[in-house]
């Protein structure tokens, strides 16, 4: 299942980057006199309530999507490792002080935080992703935490520390990379789990605001068109489950490849 997901992301990204290229229709361009129009010949998707193209709208969603995608996990990730390392090597009050943050940001719904942040800061792009960034360290945190733990204890750990290495050093050159492949799974997943974050948002209307596309969006317009035009929800919305599901396959292939335990059992 791991090429199906690879396959699904890639064809998702080849598809957002050259969208343009792959639809004569501008996204953000009305035809009226065509509204809610089913899939056709000339629009593969159908069009929505003002007449714009739906196939380029999903495309250009696509780009929204991963582009908060990438930018999530990318700065969670960055942020959990570094606390993450620091908690569980130093161990005592820095680990303490590193695991209550931890805990009580794991008591909320990562949602709600979510939501009540966007709709303190005001609802846009660059807050959704401040928003989502807010809670999504904190996972990585817990991951990288438990796996330092382990590491510290290795022998060429020690030998370093014996050998007077510093402990920036030690964390940067033998410590961190031991985490890596945990860390490169719980990102691959985290992905899936913030493109769905984002899309919720955005179905809320506290993420991307409009005419920018966005599949969140897409779907609450399409939402009071569920009879008479139930396409401007089908395709926003199969584009959703197939790139979060797609995400998953290929994380949890990662997981079977990259965990120890996981060869060991399926010898």
């Amino acid at each position: 299942m791991s090429k199906v997901g690879a396959a699904i992301v890639l064809v998702t990204v080849v598809a957002a980057v050259f969208g343009p290229w792959l639809s004569p229709f501008d996204p953000a361009a009305q035809e009226l006199a065509l509204r809610l129009e089913g899939p056709t010949g000339a629009h593969w998707f159908g069009l929505d309530e003002l007449g714009r193209d739906i196939f380029a709208r999903v495309l250009s969603g696509a780009r929204i999507s991963l582009l908060v995608g990438i930018v999530v996990v990318s700065v969670s990730s960055v942020i959990g490792i570094l606390l993450g390392s620091i908690a569980g090597y130093f161990g005592g009050r820095v680990d303490e002080a590193i695991s209550r943050v931890v805990d009580i940001l794991l008591a909320f719904p990562g949602l709600l935080l979510a939501i009540a942040l966007v709709a303190v800061l005001g609802p846009s792009l660059t807050n959704v992703v401040l928003a989502l960034s807010v809670i999504g360290w904190v996972g990585y945190a817990r991951l990288v935490r438990g796996q330092v733990l382990r590491s510290r204890e290795l022998e060429f750990v020690q030998a370093a520390r014996a050998l007077g290495a510093s402990t920036p050093r030690i964390l940067l050159r033998h410590v961190i990379p031991t985490t890596l492949p945990a860390v490169t799974v719980q990102a691959t997943l985290g992905m899936g789990g913030a493109i769905l974050a984002e899309a919720a948002l955005s179905f809320l209307g506290l993420g991307v605001q409009p005419p920018t596309p966005s599949w969140g969006t897409m779907l609450n317009y399409g939402r009071g068109h569920l009879l008479d035009a139930p396409h401007l929800t089908v395709f926003p919305g199969m584009a959703i489950a197939i790139l979060v599901l797609g995400f998953n396959f290929l994380g949890d292939g990662l997981r079977d490849a990259l965990d120890p335990a996981t060869k060991g059992r399926a010898g």
